[in-house]
């Protein structure tokens, strides 16, 4: 009776084989996958397999902290799905969406991808259905291709179950290294420290070069908010105000421009989209002059120049948010965008300030209202209303978008229609990138170029044909109010340099800049990638002022100067620093002899600190400011009557544009 039963000694061996082999897959998994997920996601990011084991073999510490936190974030999708296989993927797909955005956005504005970059939602979208190519293709197959082999691991992989009680240890575990790591808390400081961490948050592109994509990446998730200054508190700001008051006071009387029957001049601000100069390419030549009246205003005009944009390639709103507020990118988490992280309340602005001259300020952008949030944006900023392509009649569309003529005819008609004098900033969008493909049908301008391939030929000819428009709109503005009684006074200027081709294929080979890694542009070149064309224009007589180049957060101070207006506080502060260094970047510095620099000179430091401090308190601290000067307006709420002549609020009308069949982007009307 006992011969037929089984050893009972051989079930347990059984199965403590099975369970050891399930144990050890476990761990080959949790470890394997993480490894292979760096150095996958530095080869798509880098798009070099030399430049991706450099970077491993010299920084192993770094390549570690990488594969550390690339771990945290399987475990916790482990921890909340409970299948290795399926955990892989996600975090797979994660992590490769990551890398093929970081390196689409780095050869298209040279900008990684950023934290802050998933609060983008629709502008993304949109942006995306414009950017495709062979190199992004591949990228996706490849992710695409991983994510499958990781899924036909769930029928090779041993099942392990972990009791539910250790699932929720990891996931907590992996969900605290991940948040301190995010925070920089005192312990992953001092682990930091120890592994030669270097963060460069004014040189983002280096700091994801240096630190690897997903370090970097966790590393400035705690620059989603901007640190308060040490130097900021009630008494430095109470000090800077009686500093703001002195230099008024020392400033020559106050004299507005001559004009007739004592009329208040209109102020016409135009961003041009991407506008910038392409007979700067010295080793380039064209068919025509493709910016006649650019030219003829920088010959003749006293108040040409170039401003001094902190953006590349795309970025607008940025910009728009320096000239509008008399505020520094400078002072920011390099990549943030403020219209979408940081203004949620009323915040002085250029459009306040005139709207309490008694002026009816107006915004006109020829692109959908929501796009980075302008419909709120523009109500906290002061503006009266605005009006978004929804808001124009059966526009004329060139290319992908409305046209640069059907914007001037609309200011033209905005101005003549309004009793009181405006002030209006306008922002295009017909020459909005990409430029690969003959948009404009057959391009008038030809350009020749020894060292300018096909493909970089065609970009530059449908850019510049663009560009023409954008410069012919000009003079239909001038044409329209040369002879017209209301004084009106004009600021044309481009936003940022185009990205012409993938890597500044367009520059590298037409020599602008030596190379397309911009971590290795000398000073000089830095100053060209971000200089646009400045020009003013005006029917009244106004003084000529020498400015070669002025950054985009001190426009609005030199354009009051012109005018002859009085400035309020943070525009006065903003004259003030102007005079001392006229260009101010996170990584160059003009100073008043156009000599070029890293970074400004110690003397400057407190009277830099000061401008930090004021946009600190203005944007996130207590308003100490409104205390001691200019009290109404630093404190003046939003238009009460805001977009009131389009039937909505500035909310709603955000609603209306993201939900209706007419929100559609230009190029689908």
């Amino acid at each position: 009776m006992h011969l037929n039963l089984k050893p009972r000694s051989r079930l347990p061996k059984k199965r403590s084989t099975s369970r050891l082999g399930a144990s050890i897959s476990l761990v080959l998994f949790m470890i394997g996958l993480p490894i292979l997920s760096v150095v996958g996601m530095e080869f798509l990011e880098r798009g070099s397999w030399h430049e991706t084991m450099h970077w491993i073999s010299t920084n192993h510490p770094l390549f570690l902290l990488n594969v550390v936190l690339t771990f945290c974030l399987l475990a916790l999708i482990y921890a909340i799905v409970g299948s290795l296989a399926i955990s892989g993927s996600i975090a797979t797909l994660i992590l490769g969406l990551m890398a093929i955005i970081s390196y689409m956005k780095v050869k298209m504005i040279g900008e990684p991808f950023f934290p802050w970059d998933i609060l983008l939602n629709k502008e993304s979208m949109d942006i995306a259905t414009l950017v495709t190519g062979k190199a992004a293709l591949i990228r996706i197959i490849a992710v695409a291709a991983v994510i499958i082999l990781v899924l036909l691991l769930r029928w090779v992989i041993p099942r392990v179950t972990i009791p539910i009680i250790a699932r929720i240890g990891l996931g907590l575990f992996s969900l605290y290294a991940l948040y301190a790591f995010g925070i920089k808390s005192p312990l992953a400081g001092k682990i930091l420290d120890h592994a030669g961490v270097n963060e460069i948050v004014w040189d983002q592109q280096q700091n994801y070069a240096n630190n690897g994509l997903t370090l970097a990446f966790t590393l400035n998730v705690k620059n989603s908010i901007v640190q308060k200054p040490d130097t900021y508190n009630e008494t430095a700001i109470a000090s800077v105000a009686t500093n703001i008051q002195a230099t008024a006071a020392k400033a020559p009387e106050v004299k507005s421009a001559k004009l007739s029957a004592g009329k208040k001049p209109n102020v016409i601000f135009v961003m041009s989209e991407a506008f910038w100069d392409p007979t700067l390419l010295t080793n380039v030549t064209y068919s025509e002059d493709p910016l006649p009246t650019i030219h003829r205003l920088q010959k003749e005009a006293g108040n040409a120049g170039y401003l001094l944009s902190p953006q590349y390639g795309g970025g607008t709103s940025n910009v728009e948010f320096e000239v509008l507020t008399g505020n520094s990118m400078s002072f920011l988490p390099g990549g943030s965008i403020p219209y979408q992280q940081y203004i949620s309340k009323p915040l002085p602005s250029l459009a306040s300030y005139f709207a309490n001259q008694g002026y009816k300020s107006m915004g006109i952008h020829s692109y959908e209202g929501w796009f980075w949030d302008r419909n709120t944006v523009y109500k906290e900023l002061g503006f009266q209303s605005f009006k978004s392509s929804e808001k124009f009649v059966n526009p004329e569309i060139k290319g992908y978008f409305i046209s640069d003529a059907e914007v001037a005819r609309n200011v033209n008609s905005e101005v003549d229609k309004t009793e009181d004098p405006m002030f209006i900033y306008t922002v295009t969008m017909q020459n909005h990138g990409p430029y690969d493909d003959p948009r404009y049908g057959e391009n008038t301008i030809k350009a020749t170029g020894s060292g300018l391939s096909a493909q970089a030929k065609s970009i530059l000819e449908t850019y510049t044909q663009g560009a023409h428009d954008a410069d012919a709109s000009l003079q239909m503005m001038i044409d329209h109010f040369k002879d017209s009684d209301e004084p009106t006074m004009i600021i044309f200027y481009g936003d940022h340099l185009p990205m012409l081709g993938m890597d500044y294929q367009v520059y590298k080979e037409a020599g602008f800049i030596s190379t397309s890694n911009a971590n290795q542009w000398s000073l000089d070149e830095i100053k060209k990638m971000h200089s646009t064309p400045l020009v003013t224009w005006s029917n009244f007589d106004m003084p000529k002022q020498e400015n070669p180049v002025t950054s985009a957060s001190f426009l609005g101070a030199h354009v009051l100067d012109m005018l002859g207006m009085e400035k309020p506080a943070n525009f006065t502060l903003d004259g003030e620093l102007a005079q001392q260094i006229p260009g101010l970047l996170s990584n160059l510095v003009v100073d008043a002899d156009g000599q070029l620099q890293a970074k400004a000179p110690e003397s400057l430091a407190p009277l830099i600190n000061d401008y930090r401090n004021v946009q600190y308190d203005l944007m996130f601290g207590k308003q100490f400011l409104a205390n001691y000067i200019d009290h109404d307006y630093l404190t003046k709420g939003s238009q009460p009557d805001y977009n009131a002549e389009f039937g909505a609020t500035g909310i709603a009308a955000k609603s209306e544009a993201q939900g209706s069949e007419d929100a559609k982007p230009a190029s689908a009307q």
